[in-house]
């Protein structure tokens, strides 16, 4: 879960639920939640480094840029919030590992390898998990690739984002093609098969043609799997600004939409499944970790800023919490040194809340949201009974954007495109009937 697609334009505008209040009776003596926990023994780790060298123009994620960086420290403190934290889960199997930022790739492989020696030490931890590190192919970067794979990383994510040196210097990278394709080519060479290529359309002076060349070069030189983002002008940011005062222009709407659906017709030409909004594979070679956020399985995470969703078992807990590190660097070093953690917040999910994110993370898979997964998180009121009466959800079936069959929920592949423009109409559905069924309480929130 890195970039986030950017808003296509709204196809429904006005929502209508015409449930009757027999009818919502009916659905309300289903859906009593049996908030049990799903795996609780499982949960993958996502390890947040929140450092890099300089940034990019159009990222606003939790990342500084220090004089000075006490590796030690960062290790010793990563090291014990990933024993408190397995320990306050009692989750004893790690499913996968991944390393993000930030730029996780600017760490020591020291601290790479002591942070899976400390899972693999309070967990298992299989010899064959995933273990991911993302990569900014610059020099230096690929210089410790070797290093990073003899410390345990055994899959690679490039953030390669453009083979066009202007675009790259708009996005403010800090490095250029050539440097791309060699890092790619090194990444190859050390994990076949595990490399995944990131790169970004609906940039400022992108064309249609121009991408779909692009296109061309990154299918020429990848690896078994590609992710594809479309740039989000975010507030706050050097490249938001700068597009506001007129000093640069990013395509239209229409016009990106077309670049997704020329980039998805081609690279299913090439082999590639599309199994998730921005994801593609050969060979099956797909993200087993970013599969479980969009499964809405327990996740772990450690390090500034990091989130997690699991059951604080330790504490007696039966429900799942959604977690949040401290932002800052020094400050979360500071309490995870002293108090074993640095969680800043914790609020209790409430059904509703779980059924939210199940449904939202498991659309963005192409496969959808089977009906026996679904039952995991609702055994009372299956798929049919929330969304089978709602007469919006019933005409985005007719416009065949949308699939509620035996299988279970699924976007088509036009639906696949307009998926910010469906979920809303999935979401107030789900919303409305918790809420005529019975007055959610507020979740218990600790700052």
């Amino acid at each position: 879960m890195k970039k986030k697609v950017q808003r296509l334009r709204p196809l429904f505008r006005q929502y209508v639920f015409p449930c009757s209040g027999t009818e919502v009776a009916k659905i309300q003596r289903r859906a009593v939640s049996t908030d049990q926990p799903l795996h609780a023994h499982e949960a993958s780790l996502y390890v947040h480094w929140p450092y890099c060298l300089k940034r990019c123009s159009y990222c606003n994620f939790n990342k500084y840029i220090p004089r000075s960086v006490n590796h030690v420290l960062m290790t010793e403190c990563l090291q014990k919030e990933t024993r408190t934290l397995l320990q306050l889960s009692q989750v004893s199997k790690i499913t996968s590992v991944f390393f993000g930022g930030g730029t996780p790739s600017l760490a020591q492989p020291s601290t790479i390898a002591a942070l899976i020696g400390t899972v693999s030490k309070h967990a298992q931890l299989s010899a064959d998990a995933e273990v991911t590190l993302e990569v900014n192919p610059t020099p230096a970067g690929k210089a410790r690739l070797r290093d990073f794979v003899a410390a345990g990383i055994n899959r690679f994510s490039i953030g390669t984002q453009s083979l066009c040196d202007a675009s790259l210097r708009v996005l403010g990278r800090d490095h250029n093609a050539l440097q791309a394709l060699q890092t790619l080519s090194e990444a190859r060479t050390l994990c076949p098969g595990r490399v995944s290529v990131d790169v970004m359309f609906g940039l400022p002076g992108q064309s249609v043609e121009s991408w779909e060349s692009e296109l061309e070069e990154v299918l020429s030189v990848c690896d078994d799997h590609v992710s594809l983002y479309q740039l989000t002008l975010e507030r706050g940011t050097s490249l938001f600004r700068q597009v506001k005062l007129g000093e640069l222009s990013v395509p239209s709407d229409d016009i990106t939409a077309t670049m997704y659906r020329s980039a998805r017709k081609r690279l299913e030409k090439a082999g590639f499944l599309q199994y998730e909004v921005s994801n593609f594979a050969k060979d099956n070679a797909v993200s087993a970790h970013n599969i479980g956020y969009w499964k809405a399985q327990q996740y772990i995470g450690i390090g500034p800023g990091a989130h997690s969703r699991f059951v604080p078992l330790a504490l007696g807990g039966v429900h799942r919490e959604a977690r949040t590190q401290t932002l800052e660097p020094d400050v979360w070093m500071w309490e995870v040194w002293h108090h074993g953690h640095g969680t800043r917040r914790r609020m209790q999910l409430s059904h509703l809340g779980q059924l939210e994110e199940v449904l939202v993370m498991g659309l963005r898979m192409t496969e959808g949201i089977s009906h026996q997964h679904w039952k995991m998180f609702s055994p009372e009121a299956n798929l049919q009974d929330i969304l089978g009466m709602c007469s919006d959800v019933e005409e985005l079936q007719k416009k065949g954007l949308l699939i509620l069959d035996e299988r279970g929920l699924r976007c088509s592949w036009d639906g696949m495109a307009l998926l910010d423009s469906i979920l809303p109409v999935l979401l107030l559905s789900l919303e409305t009937l918790f809420h005529m069924c019975r007055p959610a309480p507020s979740p218990a929130t600790v700052d």
